[in-house]
Formats: structure tokens, sequence, C-alpha cells
């Protein structure tokens, strides 16, 4: 069993929320990896500390994609959409992350 440590304020602030798509679902069916958006600035190591603390398992590895926001037009304005990054957070076997509690 893992050791538990108290999650902090940090760890809650790196993770910002899962992505529920049918690619991240399918992921998650054939290679037991969860996709969740993550704090711009965050690490690879920060993101996987962040992860066993909060959720309370084991990280294989951890894969990051910074996405670039979409030019679009705005009522006729050019603007930006948002840049973020996503986390690929690959778990040990045997372990698990239940994202439908509180839903």
């Amino acid at each position: 069993m893992t050791n538990k440590v108290q999650a902090t304020f940090r760890d809650y602030d790196i993770i910002r929320y899962p992505v529920m798509t049918e690619k991240s679902t399918k992921l998650l069916e054939i290679a037991n990896a969860y996709v969740f958006v993550v704090d711009k600035f965050a690490t690879k190591p920060e993101i996987k500390i962040a992860i066993q603390r909060v959720f309370g398992v084991k990280v294989k590895s951890v894969n990051t994609i910074s996405v670039q926001g979409k030019r679009k037009v705005f009522r006729g304005k050019p603007g930006q959409r948002a840049d973020f990054k996503k986390a690929i957070i690959r778990l040990e076997s045997g372990e698990k992350i239940d994202l439908g509690v509180g839903v």
C-alpha cells in the first residue's frame, strides 16, 4: 500500500481538472492513462508528486503537452483563446483514480 502523504494547496493548484473526451477515455482503457489540465508552469516531477499526494496512487510516467490557444474572431474582433498545458498520467498496473467522485 502507498504511503499517504498529506496533499498541499500547491498540489491542488497544479492539477486543474481532468479531461473527459473520447480520446482520453480510450487512453484510460488501453494504457491506464489519465489526462489532466495542469498549471502552465508545472514541471513533470511536480505533476507526478501532486497526483501521488492528491489521489494516493503510484505514477509510472508523466507526459506533458503545451497547447497554444486558437486565434478566433469574437464579435467581429480578432482574439485568442487561452493557452493551457495537458498532462498524460500513466499509472502503475493495478492503480486507479476515481474521477466520478463529487459529480
